[in-house]
């Protein structure tokens, strides 16, 4: 594997900071790239 996307519903979601910041971390201890996917929708 040599490449992870993080998506997120957006919103409030109790715990989400510490899951996406340990997939980070886990990318750049086995050297993987990681890639956060963010769409700013405004009505």
């Amino acid at each position: 594997m040599k490449n992870i996307a993080v998506l997120t519903s957006g919103g409030d979601s109790p715990g989400m900071n510490s899951a996406i910041r340990a997939v980070a971390r886990t990318c750049a201890h086995y050297d993987i790239k990681c890639t956060g996917i963010a769409e700013d929708i405004q009505d």
